[in-house]
């Protein structure tokens, strides 16, 4: 089996940490993922909402409409 240049056949790389964002205010999500943020997917893209973002734009949330409505 031949790897892609630069890469291994071992695998021994470890996953990037990716820092959540808020979709809406730019907030970035203090150490491990919050479990209190809400998700939404929107046109196949899932983002992800702190808490004030999403307790301002609950009726928006719970009518369905796209965070580009709020």
């Amino acid at each position: 089996m031949t790897s892609l240049p630069g890469r291994s056949d071992q695998g021994g790389s470890t996953p990037e940490r990716r820092v959540l964002v808020c979709a809406h205010c730019g907030i970035p999500a203090d150490g491990a993922p919050p479990t209190t943020w809400t998700c939404s997917v929107e046109n196949g893209i899932r983002q992800y909402f702190c808490d004030t973002c999403s307790r301002e734009n609950l009726r928006a949330i719970e009518g369905r409409l796209d965070s580009a409505w709020w």
